[in-house]
C-alpha cells in the first residue's frame, strides 16, 4: 500500500506500478475503485461511489451544524467495523479526504470548473436547513474561519475543503494505517491558509507537527525511487516556512532539495547583447545551471510528463524596436542549460522565490530575478512552473516603459485557464503536476486578474481596474483605488451598497478605514463576536494615527491575542509602547517582530532602543548587530551601533562603525564619541573583553586621519588627533611633529570662528592653545637636525603669539590707566614671556648657523 500512497502523492502511476497494482489485492477492493478514479483525475465521481454515499446517508439529522454532522458520520463509519474491515474503511475515508482536497484545488486553482451537487451525497434533511445555496456557502465559509481571520468570499465549493479538513485534520488520529497522512494534512493546511486574510498560528503549529512527522517517517524516502518525493517534500516544507517568516528553515529546505537534484545554480556574467543596435558584446547577468559531474536523475518515468505546448500559458515576445526579446550571448553553447525535469525546474523556481523574499526591493534585485525567470521560461514544459515564472516576470516588468506593454498583454492572457478548461484530454496530463499548487501558492487566475487591475490603475485606467476589483469582490483593493483617485464618496457608496446585501466584519472595517470612524470598527467587533483581529487592528491604527497611544495599545493587544502572527501589528504596538515610555512592552513587541521576521532591520533597531532605555546595553548591542545584518546601508542604525558600542566598551566595533558611517555620509562627525575613543586609547582603558584599548591606537589614528581629511574646520577634532599623538609630551620625534601640526590646525580653526576675540573666556582659550603650540614647537625644534627648519618652527610660534598679544592689548585695554584688564593680564604676561623665550632660542639657533 505504501507504493500506492507514494504514487498518490506524486499524482500518477508509472507503467510498472500500474501493472503491479492491477495484480494486487487493493485493486479488487472498494478503495481500489476510488484510487483508480483519483489516478484518472475523476475526483467528482468519488462522491457518486456507493460506499461514500453510505457514509453520509441518514434518515434524520439532529446536529445543527453541518461540520458537526460530517465529523460525526465519518467517525461513526470508522468506529463501526470489525478489525479486519477497519483498514479498508480507513483507506476509503482517507481517499475521500484526499479526493476532496484535490477537487477543491481543481475548482479554485487548476480548473476545469467542478460540477458537484451536494444533494448527490448529503442527506436532504441536512440541506433543508438552508433555504438558499448562498446561505449554505456563507455558513461553510464561517466554519473555515481560524484565529479571527475570514475566508475569501468567492471561494468555490468550500464544502470540499471542509470535508478534507474534517478527515485529514480532525480525524487523523483514526487513520493510523496510512503512512502518508501527515503529508496530506500539511497540504490541506497550506491550501486552507491561502484562503485566510492573515497567517494563522493554529495552522502553522499544525504544519510544523506534520513536517516533523513526515521527516521521521523513514520508510517514505528509503527506496531509490523516492528521490522525486524527497525533492517535492523539501520544496513544500520550504514554501510553508517561507510563508510563515521562517526564512532560515526555508533556505535549508530549498538547499536540501537542490542537493538531491545535484544542480549547480549560480548567477554569473556572460558577454552578450541586449539591444538590436548594440555593436559590442558586454557583460550580461545570466543564470548558469549545470548538473554536477554529468549526473543523470534515475527513474525518469516517476517524474511528471510535460504539459502539451498548446496548453501552456503563452509567453509573449517583447516586440520592442530597441530591446531584444532575450539576451543574445556571444557563446551560447558555453552556458547551455541541460534538459531539466519537473522537479529540477521546481527547485530553480523555489530558489528564485527564496531569493526574492530575502533581498530588498532594488533595481539590482530585479535584474537578478529576471535572470531566474529567463532560465525557467527557456524550457517551457510545465503549466504551473511556466505560469509562476510569467507572473513573476510581469511583476518585475510593469515598471519598465519598454516592457510594460508585454506585462499588460501577459496579465490579460486568459489562456491561463481557458485552454485548461476547454480540454478534458489535457486535464489528465495536468493532474500529474497538480502538486505544484502545494509548492507555489501564487497560481490562481484571480492573482493574475488582481495584478492586471493594479497595472491598469497605475496606467490611469481607473474604471477598468475598479471593474476587475468589483468582479473579484476584492473590496479592499477597490476602496484603495477610489481613495487614491480622490473619490472618497464613491468608496463609501460601494461599501454601504455591499453592507445592504450582507453585513460582514470585513466590510465594516473597510468603511471605518474610509470614514476614519471608530463606531464601524466597534460594529465589526461585535458582529464577529469579539473574534475579528482585523477590527481591533484597524481601530488601533486609527488611534495610532491620532496619537492616542494608550487606546492604541489596548486595541493592538486584543488583536495579537486573537492572532499572534501579525507582523505589522506587533511593530506598531512596539512603537506605541515607546511613545508611552513602556519600554518592557516595546521590547516584547519588537522581540515578536524579529521572531516572525528575522530580517526586519527596523524592528531590530527599535528593539535595541527599548533595551537601551531599560539599561540593558549589552542586549542592545547584540540586537543592533542583527539589525546591521539585515540592512547594511541604513546610516541611522549604524549611528545607534556606534553609540552603543562606545557605551558598552566595544571600542574596536565603534571604530568600524565610524568608518562605515563615513562611507554612507561623507562628512559625518561625532566629536563626543571620538573624545571617548581617544581617552580610552590614551589612558589604556579596558574594553568589554578586558583588553587594553591602547592596542587600538593605530586603527584610531587611521580613523582620525580619515575624519580630518573630510572635516577640516573642526578644531576639537584636530585637538583630539594631537592628543592621540601625545600632545607633544612623549619622546618620539615624529609624534611630536604630528602633534604640532594638529595643534596648529586646531588653532587656525579656532581663530577663524566669528566673535572669539570679543569674548574674554574664548580669547583666553585661544591664548592657552597658542601657548601650548609654543611649548610643543620648542620641543619639536630641539629634535630637528636642520637648524633652518627648527628656526622656522620657532618663528611661526612666536609670530602667532605676538599677534595675539597685540590684539589683547588693543581689545582689552583700560582707557583711563592705559593698562590691560586684570582678567586677561596673566595671559598677556605669559604670552610676552613665551615670546621672549622663543626669541632667545631663535637667536641661539641663528648663532649656530
Amino acid at each position: 500500500m505504501l507504493a500506492l500512497e507514494r504514487a498518490l502523492l506524486r499524482g500518477f502511476l508509472s507503467a510498472a506500478e500500474s501493472l503491479e497494482w492491477k495484480q494486487g489485492e487493493v485493486a479488487g477492493a472498494e478503495s481500489g475503485s476510488l484510487l483508480q478514479l483519483m489516478f484518472d483525475g475523476k475526483y467528482e465521481a468519488i462522491f457518486s461511489n456507493s460506499a461514500i454515499c453510505n457514509v453520509f446517508s441518514v434518515s434524520s439529522v439532529t446536529e445543527e451544524n453541518i461540520d458537526a454532522f460530517l465529523e460525526k458520520q465519518i467517525l461513526a463509519y470508522l468506529d463501526c467495523s470489525a478489525e479486519a474491515d477497519n483498514v479498508e474503511r480507513q483507506r476509503l475515508i482517507f481517499l475521500l479526504g484526499v479526493g476532496s482536497l484535490q477537487l477543491f484545488v481543481q475548482s479554485n486553482w487548476t480548473g476545469p470548473p467542478v460540477q458537484l451537487n451536494l444533494q448527490d451525497f448529503l442527506p436532504p434533511p441536512l440541506l433543508q436547513k438552508f433555504c438558499e445555496p448562498k446561505v449554505l456557502h456563507a455558513t461553510i465559509l464561517k466554519m473555515l474561519v481560524l484565529d479571527g481571520e475570514s475566508v475569501y468570499t468567492l471561494t468555490s465549493h468550500p464544502i470540499l475543503l471542509l470535508i478534507a479538513r474534517i478527515i485529514l485534520v480532525n480525524s487523523r488520529h483514526k487513520l493510523a494505517s496510512l503512512q502518508t497522512l501527515s503529508w496530506w494534512t500539511l497540504r490541506c493546511v497550506n491550501i486552507h491558509q491561502q484562503l485566510l486574510e492573515e497567517r494563522s498560528p493554529e495552522l502553522f503549529t499544525l504544519a510544523q507537527t506534520c513536517i516533523k512527522q513526515v521527516t521521521e517517517a523513514e520508510a517514505l524516502f528509503t527506496s531509490g525511487e523516492s528521490w522525486h518525493l524527497a525533492v517535492q517534500f523539501h520544496l513544500e516544507c520550504a514554501y510553508t516556512f517561507l510563508f510563515y517568516y521562517e526564512y532560515k528553515k526555508a533556505k535549508q529546505c530549498f538547499n536540501m532539495a537542490k542537493d538531491i537534484t545535484k544542480l549547480q545554480i549560480n548567477l554569473t556574467g556572460a558577454l552578450g547583447k541586449r539591444t538590436r543596435f548594440q555593436e559590442k558584446y558586454v557583460a550580461q547577468l545570466i543564470l548558469d545551471v549545470q548538473r554536477t559531474d554529468e549526473f543523470i536523475l534515475p527513474h525518469s518515468e516517476l517524474s511528471p510528463a510535460p504539459t502539451p505546448l498548446e496548453s501552456l500559458t503563452i509567453n509573449y515576445d517583447l516586440n520592442d524596436d530597441t530591446v531584444l526579446n532575450e539576451i543574445k550571448l556571444a557563446d551560447a553553447d558555453q552556458y547551455q542549460i541541460p534538459d531539466l525535469c519537473a522537479e529540477e525546474l521546481a527547485v530553480i523556481l523555489g530558489i528564485c522565490i527564496d531569493f526574492q523574499k530575502n533581498n530588498p526591493i532594488h533595481k539590482l534585485t530585479e535584474e537578478e530575478l529576471l535572470a531566474f525567470t529567463s532560465c525557467l521560461l527557456s524550457q517551457p514544459k510545465f503549466w504551473a512552473i511556466q505560469t509562476s515564472a510569467l507572473l513573476l516576470r510581469t511583476k518585475l516588468e510593469k515598471g519598465s516603459t519598454r516592457r510594460m506593454e508585454r506585462a499588460m498583454k501577459q496579465t490579460q492572457n486568459r489562456n491561463l485557464h481557458n485552454k485548461v478548461l476547454s480540454h478534458d484530454s489535457v486535464l489528465n496530463k495536468l493532474k500529474k503536476t497538480v502538486y505544484i499548487p502545494y509548492l507555489q501558492s501564487y497560481l490562481e487566475f484571480l492573482i493574475f486578474q488582481r495584478q492586471l487591475a493594479s497595472l491598469l490603475f497605475e496606467l490611469g485606467c481607473t474604471s477598468s481596474a475598479l471593474q476587475i476589483f468589483e468582479e473579484l469582490e476584492m473590496w479592499e483593493d477597490a476602496v484603495i483605488c477610489y481613495e487614491r483617485a480622490g473619490q472618497h464618496g464613491k468608496a463609501e457608496e460601494i461599501l454601504r451598497r455591499e453592507l445592504e446585501k450582507k453585513e460582514t466584519p470585513g466590510l465594516y472595517c473597510l468603511l471605518g478605514d474610509v470614514l476614519k470612524d471608530h463606531q464601524y470598527y466597534d460594529k465589526a467587533w461585535e458582529l464577529s463576536r469579539h473574534r475579528s483581529a482585523r477590527a481591533q487592528r484597524s481601530k488601533g491604527l486609527l488611534h495610532l494615527r491620532n496619537r492616542e497611544f494608550r487606546e492604541c495599545v489596548e486595541c493592538f493587544e486584543r488583536s495579537v491575542q486573537i492572532n499572534p502572527m501579525q507582523l505589522g501589528v506587533w511593530f506598531s504596538l512596539g512603537c506605541a509602547y515607546i511613545a508611552l515610555e513602556g519600554y518592557e512592552g516595546a521590547a516584547k513587541a519588537f522581540q515578536r517582530c524579529v521572531t516572525l521576521e528575522p530580517d526586519n532591520a527596523e524592528a531590530w533597531n527599535n528593539l535595541s532602543t527599548a533595551y537601551i532605555r531599560l539599561k540593558q546595553k549589552i542586549k542592545a548591542f547584540r540586537t543592533l548587530q542583527e539589525a546591521l545584518k539585515c540592512n547594511y546601508e541604513h546610516w541611522q542604525i549604524w549611528e545607534n551601533y556606534l553609540l552603543t558600542s562606545t557605551d558598552v566598551g566595544e571600542f574596536s566595533e565603534a571604530i568600524k562603525a565610524y568608518h562605515r558611517l563615513m562611507d554612507l555620509r561623507e562628512k559625518y562627525k561625532d566629536t563626543q564619541v571620538l573624545a571617548i575613543l581617544v581617552r580610552a586609547v590614551v589612558d589604556g582603558m579596558a574594553d568589554r573583553a578586558g583588553d587594553a584599548a591602547s592596542g587600538l591606537k593605530g586603527k584610531l589614528q587611521e580613523l582620525l586621519g580619515r575624519v580630518t581629511s573630510r572635516v577640516t574646520n573642526d578644531g576639537t577634532i584636530w585637538r583630539l588627533y594631537a592628543q592621540l599623538y601625545g600632545n607633544g609630551e612623549n619622546d618620539n620625534g615624529e609624534d611630536i611633529e604630528k602633534s604640532l601640526q594638529c595643534l596648529t590646525k586646531a588653532h587656525k580653526c579656532e581663530v577663524q570662528s566669528s566673535d572669539w576675540e570679543k569674548d574674554v573666556s574664548s580669547f583666553k582659550e585661544v591664548v592657552k592653545g597658542a601657548i601650548e603650540i609654543a611649548h610643543v614647537a620648542i620641543k619639536c625644534s630641539k629634535n630637528k637636525s636642520n637648524h633652518q627648519e627648527a628656526l622656522q618652527i620657532l618663528s611661526s610660534a612666536r609670530l602667532n603669539l605676538r599677534g595675539l598679544s597685540s590684539k589683547a592689548k588693543q581689545l582689552f585695554i583700560d582707557v583711563t590707566s592705559n593698562e590691560v584688564h586684570s582678567e586677561i593680564a596673566d595671559e598677556v604676561t605669559a604670552m610676552d614671556n613665551m615670546i621672549a623665550e622663543l626669541q632667545e632660542l631663535s637667536n641661539q639657533l641663528r648663532d649656530q648657523c
